[in-house]
């Protein structure tokens, strides 16, 4: 017997009621139970089962999406995790192991994901045989399966390479040793499963936001191709760049080891276009020049909410960028995920900090008129947060930047509700004399903070991407409903400006770059070759924070060492009275009163990063290795 909980039950009870009988009261199946025998003979009882799929009270699966306390950003060099002790470090240190392989979200755990696997494999075989009379439901429900299969081993391929392809559900007995496919093996049956879902589910009305549809499985079917085609995966190219994996006795676990990269990057192109042509158009992407700055600032702020916020500007027809995300439902404390702005709001909001932006991602913010940031430029280092890419706005809080309405959670120490990470000068009022003296005050959101002096950012910034701006939420009690997007439609876009990059369409790159450029408010990019695939490495990294795609991207390019291996940099703010000038008991940031200054400073008493080559692949566990003695483990485990 099969157990189905929740909001089956409910189901029940609307389809059949509740009977009573005076001889078999006592012959009744639990009321929160269905026989598996029933559950395929009728759509709801069907339905239920595939929406366990995507996600279960025990196993998840989809989780809170990115949403976990813990971000996949604090493996990259977006962000730093706070809260040391919980498994970050033993990853960004280098010290990963069989036995001690860190944090690991359960939307990428091995045994999380091969569980969910086997529900897919036990919904196919049944609805295979469903005696239900309604085919066309019948036609989305093995759609959705197929793409949520395909899903969960496009996680297991991205963190482990190839695995053992399971499609069926094995019975008590049976041996469960099973080798691992190579990964083009992998990929072929993704991508077979994508297809299998967009045919099914072609031309088919969903049942409601965050299930699957055609475009979502040709939104997987993009990346996994573009994936295939990257560096790490042509084991050549990999050779070449890693001594680790050069020396791997079975480097088909880890990518092609022969066959035409080209073709693999028109496959990821053509893939790429695919969803271009149906999913939409995405979000103002026809503007024919650059969006005002504070347009841009708008654009960008309504696509991170995903028509989740009614905060005042906010632009909910934003949504449509979204082809398939994780919603959030108020009737259910789904902690992550509705919980954001306190998991990593500032500390003198009562907030979390959880996920603190890292000085190199705020470097990577280009200068309005498209150059580079240079703490060497005089001008620049001075006021390192003006005429900056918009979305850096959208996206990042520093000091000096207006947010929330302070008093609603933290009282009146703070009329003008700006971020404060530094140390200030300030005439503070002495109790017993009444005389003012100058004092040195650490900032409202510093860890030495007079509002709460622990859970503050080490970094000098705070997370303001996801985070709803509507100024009603105060982060630590009020729930939002930001939507995760696992796909949006710019992932498609950058995927083939990319794929064109390498097979040398180096304009129609430029073209479709530049919808995205225009969009945030941004100059059109003119390079051409490498100069053009690095500036479009660095307007993914951009547009893409937080997204869960710079840890991936930066291991698929095989430029981890260079990125993810760096040491973290955090800011130093001093506002020093200018001469003549004074400010009494209250701070506020004030530029004609303040000369200030910003040191970026190398900081490893947190973590102290290293990159080594194993963790180009997570290691599959010791227990999982003892349970299947037909596994072989990743290099440099």
């Amino acid at each position: 017997m099969k157990k189905i909980t929740g909001s089956l039950f409910i189901v029940l009870l609307l389809a059949g009621g509740i009977t009573s009988c005076k001889r078999d009261f006592l012959d009744t199946q639990p009321l929160d139970q269905v026989p598996s025998n029933l559950v395929w003979t009728d759509g709801a009882l069907a339905t239920a089962f595939v929406n366990g799929v995507y996600n279960d009270q025990n196993t998840q699966g989809l989780g809170m999406g990115g949403f976990d306390e813990q971000m996949l950003a604090s493996l990259s060099d977006e962000a730093v995790f706070t809260h040391a002790g919980r498994g970050i470090n033993t990853i960004n240190e280098g010290l990963l192991s069989p036995e001690n392989t860190g944090w690991v979200s359960n939307t990428y755990d091995w045994n999380v994901m091969y569980k969910k696997i086997r529900a897919a494999n036990s919904a196919l075989e049944n609805l295979a045989t469903a005696t239900f009379d309604n085919q066309e439901l019948n036609d989305r429900l093995r759609g959705e399966t197929h793409f949520l299969r395909g899903y969960y081993y496009q996680q297991l391929l991205r963190y482990y390479g190839a695995v053992p392809i399971i499609t069926k559900t094995y019975g008590l007995g049976e041996d469960y040793s099973v080798p691992r496919n190579t990964y083009e093996e992998c990929v072929n049956f993704i991508i077979s499963e994508c297809d299998s879902a967009a045919l099914l589910l072609d031309g088919k009305p969903g049942l409601g936001k965050g299930r699957a549809t055609k475009v979502a499985a040709l939104a997987l079917k993009s990346r996994v191709l573009l994936y295939a085609a990257s560096d790490l995966h042509d084991i050549p190219t990999a050779k070449a760049k890693s001594p680790l994996i050069a020396a791997y006795p079975n480097p088909e676990f880890l990518g092609y080891v022969s066959g035409d990269r080209t073709a693999r990057w028109q496959a990821a192109k053509d893939a790429a276009k695919a969803v271009l042509d149906q999913g939409g158009g995405g979000y103002k992407l026809d503007l024919a020049a650059p969006a005002s700055r504070d347009e841009a600032i708008q654009n960008y702020i309504s696509i991170s909410m995903g028509g989740g916020s009614k905060a005042p500007g906010v632009d909910a027809t934003a949504a449509v960028e979204l082809l398939f995300q994780r919603d959030f439902d108020p009737q259910k404390d789904e902690y992550a995920g509705i919980y954001v702005g306190l998991a990593n709001g500032p500390n003198g909001y009562h907030n979390w900090a959880g996920n603190s932006p890292i000085q190199e991602l705020v470097d990577d913010y280009e200068m309005m008129d498209g150059t580079k940031f240079d703490w060497n430029n005089p001008a620049e280092k001075a006021n390192p947060y003006d005429n900056r890419d918009p979305r850096f706005y959208a996206s990042i809080l520093y000091d000096g930047a207006g947010w929330k309405p302070r008093d609603k959670i933290s009282g009146n120490v703070d009329p003008v509700n700006q971020i404060q990470v530094g140390q200030y000068d300030l005439k503070v009022k002495n109790a017993q004399t009444g005389n003012y003296e100058l004092k040195v005050i650490p900032g409202l959101d510093t860890r030495q903070s007079s509002i709460e002096n622990w859970n503050g950012s080490w970094t000098g910034y705070y997370m303001r991407k996801f985070i709803d701006p509507d100024p009603n939420i105060v982060d630590n009690t009020t729930r939002q409903y930001i939507p995760w997007p696992f796909f949006r439609y710019t992932e498609a876009v950058f995927n083939y400006a990319e794929a064109c990059i390498e097979l040398g369409l180096d304009d129609e790159a430029k073209t479709w770059l530049n919808k995205i450029r225009f969009r945030a408010g941004m100059p059109a990019i003119t390079e051409t070759g490498d100069a053009l695939r690095q500036r479009y490495r660095n307007e993914r990294r951009i547009e893409m924070a937080y997204e869960e795609q710079r840890y991936h991207d930066a291991r698929r390019w095989m430029i981890a060492p260079e990125t993810l291996g760096r040491k973290t940099v955090y800011i130093n703010v001093v506002g020093k009275f200018k001469p003549g000038k004074e400010l009494k008991d209250v701070y506020h940031k004030d530029e004609s009163i303040y000369d200030y200054t910003y040191t970026p400073t190398e900081v490893n008493s947190l973590e102290n990063r290293i990159w080594v080559d194993k963790m180009y692949f997570r290691p599959i566990s010791r227990d999982e290795m003892n349970r299947n003695a037909k596994l072989i483990q990743n290099p440099g485990y």
